[in-house]
This record gives structure tokens, sequence and C-alpha cells, in this order.
């Protein structure tokens, strides 16, 4: 049965730079970086060598646990170098484009009429699967394993993130398509959370699946958000989510038989010049964007693949990740403030808690930089403040100290099985104690996966 939350806990961060509701570009990389690391749980092996031919959906490398999870090419080429790094840890597989979009045919099917043996084969044999995420940790989902439920969020409230109806919204056909196949994966339900900011969701006609609204601050969009109010995930439990880009893609694979994951990113960030979208594939280089950075030197830059709060550092040198729809781009905040936060009057620095004046003009948005004007110290002690910024059932600051303790039996009392690092950066954000707080629950969710798996 659909509902609507209203989520009452949570922060917009009014940044600036915005994109544009228009596509500036569409880039044909040369060079196309497929990299394991984005794929938390994988242990790569690789199946090309330098000088193979691909083609779009190859397979490049496989999953030691499992070989049936595969990485595909996202172009048709040839590979071009295989990048290592300590210990010879494979970093990327970097693929010269021949640019003709050669496509292995997976064959159209009817993802209706499949059982779910051919929905995984499908998604198995076309590189699809790692868009399928298993919660609790955030790993790759286990195709031997049947989830309880598997979520999709159509919306994300990440500052400055893509607009999911300009991106997708003419993939509906693809997107029905990809729930249709989802469906024969778990004996329980599809749930997709719609937004419920926008005046009307473009994605509110999806059928077999339940529909849920969802309206608020960020981050009423995070997928684990979503959870946490629909069916919160207890111990043993596992469920499965996907994201819309990921949706679109697995709808394409039954829809045209193709491997497709070309999609629409926002470039957007308070130093990028004219932020609009491009339309480009994952692994694709950031140095095809060095139009929107302006004559601003790269080590003044910090070039984000994803959002501002819990995006990947990739740099000016870097590649998109695979499951990244926005480039976001900073100014490193190295400079020191004359008499820093004791100033009266600081109209251009944003405050969470109206330490400043300029919560009288709610409307503004902010050039933030890196800079985090101080440097970490003891957490502050009262949790109330940092969960006011968490719609979730959870005591965000016992959490992340239980995670940093390696407490096993804390960390499930506090609720590790609900979380990935994501759904708390609003707490990281607003934290005077500047901790990383990302990095406390990623240490946390490791040692689960060594201690418990």
């Amino acid at each position: 049965m659909s509902q609507t939350f209203v989520l009452k806990k949570g922060l917009n961060i009014p940044l600036a730079g915005e994109a544009e509701l228009r596509v500036s570009k569409t880039i044909a990389p040369g060079i196309v970086a497929v990299q394991p690391t984005d794929f938390k749980g994988f242990l790569p092996r690789l199946l090309v060598k330098e000088g193979d031919p691909v083609l779009c959906g190859s397979p490049v490398a496989a999953d030691k646990k499992n070989a049936d999870i595969l990485l595909t090419s996202p172009v048709s080429g040839t590979v071009k170098e295989i990048v290592r790094g300590e210990k010879r840890k494979l970093l990327a597989i970097l693929i010269e484009s021949d640019d003709k979009r050669q496509c292995v045919d997976f064959g159209v099917k009817d993802a209706s009429k499949l059982d779910a043996a051919q929905v995984r084969e499908a998604l198995l044999q076309s590189g699809l699967w790692p868009w399928l995420i298993q919660r609790p940790y955030g790993i790759l989902a286990n195709p031997e394993e049947r989830p309880r439920d598997i979520f999709v969020s159509t919306f994300s409230t990440a500052p400055l993130a893509a607009d999911a109806a300009f991106c997708f919204g003419s993939e509906l056909e693809a997107a029905q398509a990809g729930i249709c196949a989802l469906t024969k994966l778990t004996d329980g339900k599809v749930y997709v959370g719609l937004d419920g900011n926008a005046k009307a969701s473009a994605f509110a006609g999806l059928k077999h699946c339940e529909l849920n609204t969802f309206r608020g601050p960020h981050p009423a969009g995070n997928v684990g958000v979503q959870i946490s109010h629909i069916a919160p995930i207890c111990k043993g439990d596992t469920v499965w989510t996907v994201s819309l880009a990921g949706l679109v893609a697995i709808g394409k694979l039954f829809t045209t038989g193709k491997y497709d994951v070309r999609r629409k990113v926002a470039v957007t960030g308070p130093m990028a010049v004219q932020p609009s979208y491009v339309e480009a594939l994952p692994g694709t280089p950031m140095q095809d964007l060095t139009a929107f950075f302006g004559n601003t030197p790269a080590e003044q830059l910090r070039v984000i693949s994803g959002d501002a709060l819990s995006g990947t550092a990739v740099g000016a040198a870097g590649y998109l990740g695979y499951f990244d729809t926005q480039v976001t781009v900073l100014r490193e905040g190295t400079d020191q403030e004359l008499l820093g936060w004791i100033r009266p009057f600081r109209f251009n620095q944003y405050s969470a808690d109206r330490s400043y004046f300029s919560w009288l003009l709610p409307k503004k948005k902010y050039a933030m930089s890196t800079n985090l004007h101080g440097g970490p110290r003891a957490f502050l002690m009262n949790d109330g403040y940092y969960a006011k910024v968490l719609p979730m059932d959870l005591y965000p600051v016992y959490l992340a100290k239980a995670c940093l303790a390696g407490e096993i039996e804390k960390m499930e009392k506090f609720g590790i099985y609900e979380v990935l690092p994501e759904d708390l950066a609003t707490c990281e954000f607003v934290d005077p104690s500047k901790n990383n707080i990302q990095a406390m629950i990623e240490q946390g969710i490791d040692l689960m996966l060594k201690e418990m798996a």
C-alpha cells in the first residue's frame, strides 16, 4: 500500500552552482576507465590484457569469489593500459574507444515472461549485476541469495544533485522493464521511492511495485533512509538496492539487448563554469570536462565524482565513478580567515546553527570551499545535535564511537545494519568537532565484513 512520508529532520545545504537543465555537451571519450575500486566487495581477476580488442558489453574482469559476476566494457575498442597501485592492486582498466560502439547482442527479451534464473543469467552475462547492492554493508549482491525486498529511490536530495526527471524522464519504458526484471529476483516487494518535494514525479506511473512518496530535506532521497521508514533492516535480513541509473540500464538490456550505461551527468559546484549537463559514460576522464573548470589551476580545485557530501575526490586527472550522475567542483580552502568564527558579520558564510547573520537570507546560495576552519577534536556529547539532521531512529554519535572502538555488539545495537556512510553525511557536515563520521562508519562496516562474513 502506497504511503507518503513527511520527514522533518535533515538539512538542505545551500551550495551554489546548480546545473542548468540543458545538455551542453555530448562526450565521446577517447579513453574510458573500468575501475574495480568502484565496487565494494569485488575482488578483481583480469580477463583481458593490453592490446586486446573489446566490444561494448565484453567482460574485462571477474570477481574472484564469484566468477559469474563480471565487469564489462562500456565502449568498443582496445585495452590500452592496466593500471595498478601498491602491491599490484588493480586500480583501472583503460580502454581506448574506436567510436564505433559495436555491442555484444544479448538479445531483446520480455522481462515479465522470464523466470528468476533467466533474469539472473542475463544480468550476470551483461555485466549489469554490479548495479545490485546488498544491505547490510553496501556490497555487491550475492547471486545465490534472494533478498527480502528490493528498493529503488528515484531521486536524490544531495547538494546540487542531478534532476532525475531531466536525466531519466524519457526512459520510463526502460525503467518499467527494469522493475519487471527485479520482481523476479525477490520473494518480497520492489519498493520505489518518489520525490514528494516535486509537484509531480515522472515515475509515479510505474507498475508492479509499491510506490512510496518522501517529502523533506536531505537525506530524504537516500535509499537507506527510505528503507528505515518502510521496512527497517534487522539482523539476519538481506535487502538489495538499485539506483535509478541502474534501473534504467537494466531495463535497456531487456528492451534493446544492449549494454548501455550512457547517462546525463550534472556538472555542478561554485567553481564550475556555466554548470550544466553532459552526456557521458562511467569512467569518462575528468579531463574531458576541463571546459567547466575555467582558468583556475588544477591544484586549487577539488574535483569530486558525486556530490559534495559523500562523493569521491578524484581530481582533474581522475574518472567519473560507475554509479555517479554528478560531478562537483569546489575550491580548495587553504586560506586562513582573520578572527575566524568570532567575526560578528559573516554574510558570505553559511551556518546550520544560525551562528552568523546569514540565516536572515534563507534563499541565498553559498560558494563554499573545502576549508574546515579548524581540525578534529573530541565529539560533542549531545547526540541530539546530530540526530536533528538524521531522519532515522539511530544514535549517530554512539554508533560512530562503537565503530571507532571496534565493538561489534554495540555497533549492532546502535544500527550498523541500517546505514551506509552516505546516510550520516549530514551529521558530518554539521559536526562542530569536524570528525570524519563517514570514515568511521566505513571502518565499522569493514570490521563487520571481516568478522561476521
